[in-house]
């Protein structure tokens, strides 16, 4: 099998060895599916991570524990200038 690459990435390839840290270009392309299958991994944790916590807000709102928006914004600002004011003392 053979790969074409664009011009713009074999530029990026020629780039990467050009720093000495990679000996051919197969190790360039072979670092670069390991940092995508990286970030795919994270993805997908933090994925179900918001879909876990959405989960938790819904069943939150269906039981009624749910604070209106401008209050809870306003409670958040009271909070942090709390914070900050008592870091200053």
């Amino acid at each position: 099998m053979q790969i074409v690459l664009s011009p713009e990435v074999e530029a990026l390839v020629q780039r990467q060895l050009t720093t000495g840290k990679y000996k051919s270009a197969i190790e360039v392309i072979l670092a670069a599916l390991q940092l995508l299958e990286q970030q795919e991994d994270i993805y997908q944790g933090r994925l179900q991570e918001l879909q876990r916590d959405a989960l938790i807000g819904q069943q939150a709102s269906q039981r009624g524990e749910v604070v209106d928006g401008a209050i809870a914004m306003s409670q958040i600002r009271a909070n942090l200038r709390s914070r900050y004011s008592s870091s200053e003392a």
